[in-house]
């Protein structure tokens, strides 16, 4: 029989990936979008004419828009993935952020809770984690890791995976939670630090912008890519029993390691054009994010086929195209 999934956040990152793996599993996928006044659908373009592709108008902070939506779904599986995800936004939005996450998951467990009660039937569960919730450790993060949140983002992030936790143990629910370190993609938001570095590395390149302005360059991060990310989180949900899993490259670089990498693969000098902008610096920051997957591998079999090399060449390459389509439209020179 086709499984069907409930997918929150489906036109993020994460979302669209998920969606067109799911499709290709032979799924019926459903996801629940914002309403808004223009398109926000632009992620899903790869598989928006798929006929077992279905969009629900919802929101996190309205249950009786997640009860719709799962009704229409009738979901095997339901994937948690809506939030307000950047952190930096996070302390200008401190109760929006926490409303998005800390809420919006204890809504979608409950709405989850009740349709399997109500049809006596398991919904398997996938809670989106982060490695933001461990704080600065110092050392390297594993599942047993305390949590430090330093962040109104973490905050709510540890709030939602606990109350995934406690779902589970209480009313004996089938709740996963992936613990996702840093990923990218040509997907990623251009207001993230790395698609930031590769969108403005390649419009300098072509003469498009002269300068790239950043916070705190010192900060490293874990960075994988979005692809094999998503991999897990179905991987999580066809096993026989749940669990909570750290998932990572294992490999940590600082900023400007990747800025550097970015602006050298285009033949450019990251010091003649960086900007160390006070407006980007962070009240609270991780300096050092750095997982061990270890528990991954041995219990999913489970290793990206991605490395950093490969995750950054896509980026590059990608936001090369966008840059010279800009450059063309504006009548510059596409060497310049």
């Amino acid at each position: 029989m086709t499984k069907h999934a409930l997918i929150t956040g489906i036109t993020g990152q994460d979302g669209s990936y998920l969606a067109e793996l799911l499709l290709g599993k032979g799924y019926e996928v459903h996801g629940i979008i914002r309403r808004s006044s223009s398109f926000n659908t632009g992620r899903l373009d790869a598989c928006y004419a798929n006929p077992r592709l279905h969009l629900h108008y919802g929101d996190m902070l309205d249950p009786s828009s997640l009860r719709a939506a799962c009704r229409a779904a009738r979901p095997d599986e339901i994937y948690n993935l809506a939030a307000q995800s950047h952190v930096a936004v996070s302390f200008q939005e401190p109760v929006y952020t926490t409303q998005t996450i800390a809420d919006g998951t204890l809504n979608m467990l409950e709405v989850a809770r009740e349709y399997q009660e109500t049809h006596l039937d398991q919904v398997r569960f996938y809670q989106a984690s982060s490695s933001e919730m461990f704080g600065e450790t110092g050392i390297t993060q594993n599942e047993n890791t305390p949590f430090h949140p330093r962040s109104p983002y973490a905050c709510a992030k540890v709030f939602a995976h606990h109350a995934a936790k406690m779902y589970r143990e209480s009313y004996r629910m089938y709740v996963s939670c992936g613990i996702l370190f840093n990923h990218e993609s040509p997907r990623r938001g251009e207001t993230f630090v790395t698609r930031k570095i590769t969108r403005a590395a390649t419009r300098i390149k072509l003469g498009l912008q002269k300068k790239l302005h950043l916070g705190n360059i010192k900060a490293s991060r874990d960075w994988g890519h979005a692809k094999d990310y998503v991999e897990v989180m179905w991987t999580l949900l066809q096993m026989p029993t749940w669990g909570d899993y750290v998932i990572a490259s294992g490999e940590t670089r600082t900023v400007r390691v990747f800025a550097e990498d970015v602006f050298r693969r285009l033949g450019l000098d990251l010091d003649e054009h960086l900007v160390i902008d006070q407006r980007y610096v962070r009240p609270n920051d991780i300096m050092y994010l750095h997982g061990d997957a270890s528990k991954a591998r041995r219990e999913l079999n489970w290793s990206p086929s991605y490395d950093y090399e490969a995750l950054v060449d896509e980026m590059v390459a990608n936001d090369m195209h966008l840059a010279e389509r800009e450059a063309h439209a504006a009548g510059l020179s596409e060497t310049a």
